[in-house]
Protein backbone atom coordinates (compact mmCIF):
# COMPACT_ATOMS: atom_id res chain seq x y z
CA UNK A 1 0.00 0.00 0.00
CA UNK A 2 1.35 3.24 -0.86
CA UNK A 3 2.19 6.24 1.58
CA UNK A 4 -0.69 8.43 -0.29
CA UNK A 5 -3.27 5.89 -0.53
CA UNK A 6 -2.78 5.23 3.80
CA UNK A 7 -2.91 9.27 3.96
CA UNK A 8 -6.57 9.20 1.83
CA UNK A 9 -7.93 6.45 4.38
CA UNK A 10 -6.30 8.12 7.40
CA UNK A 11 -8.34 11.12 5.90
CA UNK A 12 -11.60 9.39 5.39
CA UNK A 13 -11.30 8.28 8.37
CA UNK A 14 -11.01 11.20 10.57
CA UNK A 15 -13.33 12.87 8.30
CA UNK A 16 -15.90 10.23 8.81
CA UNK A 17 -15.38 10.06 12.66
CA UNK A 18 -16.04 14.15 12.91
CA UNK A 19 -18.72 14.02 11.10
CA UNK A 20 -20.46 10.88 12.70
CA UNK A 21 -19.54 11.51 16.24
CA UNK A 22 -22.23 13.22 18.66
CA UNK A 23 -21.64 16.38 19.96
CA UNK A 24 -23.22 17.85 23.70
CA UNK A 25 -23.46 21.35 22.02
CA UNK A 26 -25.05 20.88 18.51
CA UNK A 27 -23.37 22.45 15.76
CA UNK A 28 -21.15 24.63 17.59
CA UNK A 29 -18.18 23.39 15.98
CA UNK A 30 -16.31 19.71 14.93
CA UNK A 31 -16.56 17.27 18.06
CA UNK A 32 -13.78 16.23 20.06
CA UNK A 33 -12.66 18.85 22.77
CA UNK A 34 -15.48 21.39 21.59
CA UNK A 35 -18.68 19.61 23.59
CA UNK A 36 -16.19 18.53 26.18
CA UNK A 37 -15.15 21.85 28.06
CA UNK A 38 -18.68 22.23 29.69
CA UNK A 39 -17.10 19.15 31.87
CA UNK A 40 -14.44 21.99 33.95
CA UNK A 41 -16.83 24.74 34.10
CA UNK A 42 -17.97 27.71 31.67
CA UNK A 43 -16.92 30.74 29.32
CA UNK A 44 -17.35 33.80 31.60
CA UNK A 45 -17.19 37.72 30.13
CA UNK A 46 -13.57 39.55 31.43
CA UNK A 47 -15.98 42.08 32.98
CA UNK A 48 -17.47 40.01 35.42
CA UNK A 49 -14.45 37.99 36.44
CA UNK A 50 -13.25 37.98 40.49
CA UNK A 51 -9.47 38.29 39.45
CA UNK A 52 -6.69 37.86 37.27
CA UNK A 53 -4.37 35.80 37.14
CA UNK A 54 -1.12 36.47 34.85
CA UNK A 55 0.18 32.79 33.24
CA UNK A 56 3.74 33.13 31.71
CA UNK A 57 5.15 30.36 29.01
CA UNK A 58 8.40 29.21 28.87
CA UNK A 59 9.28 26.29 26.51
CA UNK A 60 7.90 23.60 28.52
CA UNK A 61 6.87 25.26 31.44
CA UNK A 62 4.34 27.51 32.93
CA UNK A 63 4.57 30.23 35.71
CA UNK A 64 2.88 30.00 38.01
CA UNK A 65 2.47 25.64 38.24
CA UNK A 66 -0.40 25.65 40.13
CA UNK A 67 -3.64 28.16 40.67
CA UNK A 68 -5.82 28.42 43.34
CA UNK A 69 -9.73 28.68 42.34
CA UNK A 70 -13.20 28.90 45.24
CA UNK A 71 -16.10 26.92 43.79
CA UNK A 72 -17.81 29.65 41.23
CA UNK A 73 -15.21 31.76 41.04
CA UNK A 74 -14.50 33.30 37.76
CA UNK A 75 -10.87 33.93 36.98
CA UNK A 76 -9.40 36.15 33.80
CA UNK A 77 -6.17 34.43 32.36
CA UNK A 78 -3.52 37.02 31.48
CA UNK A 79 -1.32 34.23 29.33
CA UNK A 80 2.13 35.42 27.87
CA UNK A 81 4.45 32.95 26.11
CA UNK A 82 8.23 34.47 26.87
CA UNK A 83 9.35 31.16 25.06
CA UNK A 84 10.60 30.28 21.17
CA UNK A 85 7.56 28.08 20.66
CA UNK A 86 4.02 28.01 19.59
CA UNK A 87 2.11 27.28 23.52
CA UNK A 88 -1.71 26.40 24.06
CA UNK A 89 -3.16 26.81 27.35
CA UNK A 90 -5.85 24.85 28.04
CA UNK A 91 -8.29 24.35 31.15
CA UNK A 92 -9.55 20.51 31.36
CA UNK A 93 -9.36 17.33 32.78
CA UNK A 94 -6.63 14.77 32.43
CA UNK A 95 -8.81 12.81 29.85
CA UNK A 96 -9.42 16.07 27.84
CA UNK A 97 -6.05 16.78 27.68
CA UNK A 98 -5.82 13.31 26.31
CA UNK A 99 -7.95 13.66 23.78
CA UNK A 100 -7.00 16.95 22.55
CA UNK A 101 -3.56 15.82 22.50
CA UNK A 102 -4.47 13.87 19.37
CA UNK A 103 -5.80 16.53 18.15
CA UNK A 104 -3.40 19.07 18.07
CA UNK A 105 -1.20 16.11 16.35
CA UNK A 106 -3.58 15.77 13.09
CA UNK A 107 -3.27 19.78 12.99
CA UNK A 108 0.44 19.86 13.08
CA UNK A 109 0.23 17.09 10.75
CA UNK A 110 -2.07 18.57 8.31
CA UNK A 111 0.11 22.11 8.63
CA UNK A 112 -2.66 24.28 10.43
CA UNK A 113 0.07 24.38 13.34
CA UNK A 114 3.90 24.33 12.94
CA UNK A 115 6.68 24.08 16.23
CA UNK A 116 6.55 28.34 16.16
CA UNK A 117 3.10 29.57 15.18
CA UNK A 118 -0.37 29.08 13.24
CA UNK A 119 -1.02 28.97 9.69
CA UNK A 120 -4.01 31.02 9.54
CA UNK A 121 -5.05 30.18 6.11
CA UNK A 122 -4.97 26.27 6.51
CA UNK A 123 -6.53 26.57 9.82
CA UNK A 124 -9.88 27.90 8.10
CA UNK A 125 -9.21 25.28 4.82
CA UNK A 126 -12.04 22.57 4.43
CA UNK A 127 -9.33 19.47 4.29
CA UNK A 128 -11.57 17.09 2.24
CA UNK A 129 -14.71 16.98 4.27
CA UNK A 130 -12.50 17.90 7.68
CA UNK A 131 -12.79 21.36 8.95
CA UNK A 132 -10.60 21.67 12.30
CA UNK A 133 -10.16 24.60 14.35
CA UNK A 134 -8.89 25.99 17.40
CA UNK A 135 -11.30 28.57 18.91
CA UNK A 136 -13.17 26.87 22.02
CA UNK A 137 -13.69 29.08 25.01
CA UNK A 138 -11.43 26.92 27.39
CA UNK A 139 -8.01 27.43 25.05
CA UNK A 140 -5.88 29.81 23.67
CA UNK A 141 -2.90 29.18 21.06
CA UNK A 142 -0.15 31.73 22.13
CA UNK A 143 2.35 32.41 19.88
CA UNK A 144 5.92 33.46 20.96
CA UNK A 145 6.04 36.92 22.39
CA UNK A 146 2.08 37.31 21.94
CA UNK A 147 -0.59 37.72 24.85
CA UNK A 148 -3.98 35.73 25.10
CA UNK A 149 -6.80 36.44 27.53
CA UNK A 150 -9.49 33.39 28.76
CA UNK A 151 -12.05 34.18 31.42
CA UNK A 152 -13.21 31.35 32.78
CA UNK A 153 -16.21 30.35 35.42
CA UNK A 154 -15.11 27.30 37.81
CA UNK A 155 -18.25 25.76 38.37
CA UNK A 156 -17.83 22.29 38.27
CA UNK A 157 -16.00 20.25 40.79
CA UNK A 158 -13.67 18.22 38.84
CA UNK A 159 -10.02 17.39 38.20
CA UNK A 160 -8.56 20.29 36.13
CA UNK A 161 -5.31 20.95 34.85
CA UNK A 162 -4.07 23.74 32.66
CA UNK A 163 -2.48 22.39 30.02
CA UNK A 164 -0.18 22.54 26.16
CA UNK A 165 -1.28 20.23 24.19
CA UNK A 166 0.75 20.79 21.35
CA UNK A 167 2.61 16.86 20.55
CA UNK A 168 5.47 16.54 23.02
CA UNK A 169 4.76 19.87 25.65
CA UNK A 170 2.36 18.28 28.27
CA UNK A 171 4.49 15.01 28.13
CA UNK A 172 7.32 17.34 28.77
CA UNK A 173 6.00 18.97 32.10
CA UNK A 174 3.93 21.69 30.47
CA UNK A 175 1.02 20.92 32.74
CA UNK A 176 -0.33 22.96 35.62
CA UNK A 177 -2.76 22.02 38.28
CA UNK A 178 -6.00 23.82 39.13
CA UNK A 179 -6.09 23.34 43.16
CA UNK A 180 -9.92 23.73 44.78
CA UNK A 181 -10.24 26.14 48.14
CA UNK A 182 -13.09 26.03 50.47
Amino acid sequence: MTTRTLFLRAALFVAVTLTLAPTAIGAEGPPGHTHAFAAVGEPAKPTVSTRSVQVTMVDMAFEPETVKVKAGEMVHFVITNKGELLHEFTLGTPAMHSEHQKEMATMMDHGMITATGVDQKMMHMDMGGMHMSHDDPNSALVPPGETRELTWKFSKDAEIEFACNIPGHYESGMVGKIERSR
